[in-house]
């Protein structure tokens, strides 16, 4: 499996941070290739299915996702339920004034000092070899391979989109986000 974990710290309290990211219908906002989220049963939480409509180059597709665990305000699980073996988690960590200072610099400089923190990360595993070559309607003469070889080197990039934009909304402005991210795979 590879995996990616996208984390940095936000300046909302871990409540709130969780609300935010349960609700996976406004994740199209985020993303650059993610066109329309819909929900297709549930309400949120363990069982919640999506459908995920991505386009790409001169591809479009509509991936299924299941929420399979929450843990409010902590984490929410989910996992893709067809053509590829693939799932992650959101995490919410809250951070204590010790916890944040170190991450983001001395507290008087920056003046946020007052303000509820946390730490959110993005986990995203998947197997690229498990992915579906019917999954797709390909161009004639383009390869599933391909595709493939194009398009997972812009998972990083896209996890890195979304975290830096939930941030901005979640806090109500932009500002430098600082970005952790930890890679395990030769694609990405």
């Amino acid at each position: 499996m590879d995996e990616l974990v996208v984390r940095t710290e936000v300046y909302a309290d871990p409540e709130t941070v969780y609300e935010f990211l349960l609700d996976f219908q406004g994740y199209a906002h985020y993303s650059e290739y993610l066109r329309e989220v819909r929900m297709l049963a549930g309400d949120g939480g363990p069982g919640t299915r999506y459908a995920l409509t991505f386009a790409w180059w001169k591809l479009t597709y509509t991936a299924r996702s299941k929420v399979t665990g929450v843990e409010p305000p902590e984490r929410i699980d989910w996992e893709i339920t067809k053509d590829i073996d693939a799932g992650g988690c959101w995490r919410v960590t809250p951070l204590g004034d010790d916890e944040a200072s170190e991450t983001t610099g001395d507290a008087e400089e920056t003046g946020e000092s007052d303000e509820p923190r946390c730490e959110v990360a993005l986990e995203v595993e998947f197997d690229p070899g498990s992915a579906s070559p019917n999954a797709l309607d390909l161009p004639r003469l383009v390869s599933f391979d391909w595709v493939l070889k194009k398009a997972i080197p812009l998972i990083r990039s896209e996890a890195e989109r979304v975290v830096e934009r939930a941030v901005r909304d979640l806090e109500g402005s932009t500002r430098d986000v600082e970005l952790d991210v930890y890679v395990d795979s030769d694609r990405i």
